[in-house]
């Protein structure tokens, strides 16, 4: 497991960050977001060891995270990094190279990686002949041919089109096996809500929200939802709640006091079957105002 614990940096009189702790793990997809300048690409290069903490560390598997071990990360900066005048197979293969791969297992991650993202035809092209949508495929198969052991992807679906975030997600979810933990940021919501699994929401060098995807949509929601076999109508009597709409069985209510939940259950269930009773799902866009309000 990736574990960030207790980052603090300073750029002068600046806080940049201020005691940031959480976990990334493994066989999970964390979404790391925030506004701009809440400290998510610092967090992300202390990681990488990029930039050294004033304090804090971070952990791999409870040790210290060393050089080493960093070596066999995948990282994909906010800002591309690749060799513009460099053919494709041939940077994929050195950077397979450089994390330690031999030739034959470098060429065969590139022609793999190469494939899934729908490059194959361009292998042998310069990279900047290419457009920008598929120098960031490029990009994330530079992150991934030397078979990472832990991704951390700074905006890696930043000016793609619908059908390259597909085949990038579709590749994304075949390399992160149960052991390989991965961290991205991104500002589109959307994509985040529809992959991540946990969440760490950044502000002002602060987190101020983490967690299940799921469990911060539900801790963030007033609204419930209760279906029974028998009318509803009688929660419009029970006092701490705002009936929206009953139909039948079937009612929407807002909790003003979320202790509420346990005498609103028993009471359904004292007058017969319920079917369903919880929150309902927020949008990840309520998540985060809320959050960062």
């Amino acid at each position: 497991m990736l574990r960030v614990e207790g980052l603090t940096r300073r750029f002068g009189d600046h806080l940049a960050l201020d005691d940031v702790t959480f976990d990334v793990v493994p066989g999970r997809m964390t979404g790391f977001v925030g506004a701009n300048g809440a400290g998510k690409t610092t967090t992300m290069r202390i990681i990488l060891g990029v930039l050294a903490a004033t304090s804090g560390e971070v952990r791999w598997n409870g040790q210290p995270l060393t050089r080493e071990v960093r070596r066999d990360f995948g990282y994909m900066p906010e800002e591309r990094g690749l060799y513009p005048k460099m053919k494709i197979r041939d940077q994929l293969e050195f950077f397979g190279r450089l994390h330690g791969l031999d030739q034959d297992r470098a060429a065969e991650r590139t022609d793999k990686i190469l494939g899934r993202l729908g490059l194959a035809e361009r292998a042998s092209d310069v990279l900047e002949t290419l457009s920008l949508g598929n120098q960031q495929r490029v990009q994330i198969a530079a992150a991934l041919v030397h078979e990472p052991i832990a991704l951390v992807l700074d905006e890696p679906f930043s000016g793609l089109d619908p059908l390259a975030v597909d085949a990038m997600v579709d590749l994304l979810r075949e390399e992160v096996t149960p052991q390989v933990p991965v961290l991205f940021s991104s500002h589109q919501l959307d994509l985040v809500e529809r992959l991540c699994d946990d969440l760490v929401i950044l502000s002002r060098g602060k987190v101020v929200a983490a967690g299940a995807v799921s469990e911060l949509a539900a801790a963030s929601s007033t609204t419930y939802r209760l279906v029974v076999d028998s009318d509803a109508g009688w929660l419009r009597d029970l006092p701490g709640i705002e009936v929206r709409d009953v139909a039948g069985g079937t009612a929407l209510f807002e909790v003003l006091d979320r202790s509420m939940e346990q005498t609103i259950l028993q009471q359904a269930l004292s007058r017969g079957a319920v079917r369903e009773f919880g929150p309902e799902r927020v949008a990840l866009s309520e998540v985060f105002r809320e959050a960062t309000r």
